[in-house]
């Protein structure tokens, strides 16, 4: 099969293109390629769309750019609390965590316990005993602390606010990826630190499967960004792949309809990345942008941001 490829996403909202300088957007376009270009040199080797996504939103949390990883956010009691996962559109398996400290790649984590495990979901502690049980690199909080996230926790604190990313706009640092190999096997993975000054354990869409998060060989692999309430009421993730499984829909289709009417009409805000069976891809989103970068075999890499 030849028409493999990689899509990934960094968050659906952005800085307006007024806010954002030319150097800013030199440096997030750089770090989309670079986390596109990792999970495309695995495809392009005969790797799995598995290992391709995990290489993809390892790179991105690895960027301290985006709301995952070393990047994470910080909840109302000073901790970044992150939730990931990952899915084979192969196999229907997955690998998913949630409120966990500490762990340097949670992508990695969701993926050990899919194929490690004899579970799907693990929460906190629990899921970081697991970590250290499979040799899984951790590191200090040191390690996720950036200026930008704890001034923005800084600033409400002391308050019922909660905030999504950037204090003065919406955006959405949830990051993730979907692949197509070479096998024609489907892959998603999703990775988030959640919201800044979260409280009372809150759980978003990303680690949920068919939510945030979902594969299927024979219909698409998903993986989403936005505010998780309304995305988990809607069920994006599942709703596409339903779409084109038993109404028939086009990948484009089921995502426009999801994405443009659906979530609309709820008043949710946000986006997606979608890969289906033949290669085709969709990043559709309702918000002013979305972080996002996409290569197919044969075609030049390309980013987006509005």
């Amino acid at each position: 099969m030849d028409n493999f490829g990689i899509a990934v996403h960094g968050g659906a909202g952005t800085l307006s293109a007024v806010e954002m300088t030319p150097q800013e957007e030199i440096i997030y376009r750089k770090a989309l390629e670079t986390a596109t270009m990792a999970g495309y040199n695995v495809l392009v080797k005969g790797g799995s769309s598995v290992e391709a996504v995990e290489a993809a939103v390892m790179a991105l949390e690895n960027e301290p750019l985006f709301n995952a990883g070393r990047g994470a956010v910080y909840t109302n009691s000073g901790k970044h609390e992150m939730d990931s996962c990952i899915m084979d559109g192969n196999t229907l398996k997955a690998g998913a965590i949630t409120g966990i400290n500490n762990v340097k790649n949670p992508v990695s984590l969701a993926r050990t316990i899919m194929e490690q495990s004899e579970y799907v979901f693990l929460s906190g502690k629990g899921a970081e005993d697991f970590a250290h049980k499979m040799g899984l690199a951790f590191e200090p909080d040191e390690y996720f602390h950036t200026e930008l996230r704890h001034g923005q926790w800084l600033a409400v604190k002391d308050t019922e606010e909660v905030l999504l990313d950037h204090k003065k706009v919406t955006k959405f640092g949830t990051v993730g990826a979907v692949a197509l190999d070479v096998h024609g096997n489907i892959a998603a993975a999703t990775s988030t630190g959640g919201m800044t000054n979260k409280r009372y354990g809150r759980i978003g869409d990303s680690p949920i499967v068919g939510a945030g998060t979902y594969a299927k060989n024979n219909t698409c692999g998903i993986s989403c960004t936005g505010h998780g309430e309304y995305f988990i009421r809607a069920v994006v993730a599942h709703n596409i792949s339903c779409l084109m499984e038993y109404k028939g829909l086009s990948l484009k289709e089921a995502c426009n309809k999801v994405v443009m009417e659906d979530l609309v009409k709820m008043g949710g805000e946000g986006g997606l990345i979608a890969i289906d069976s033949q290669g085709n891809m969709e990043l559709v989103f309702n918000s002013e942008g979305m972080y996002r970068g996409w290569k197919k075999n044969g075609e030049e890499l390309q980013t987006g941001i509005y």
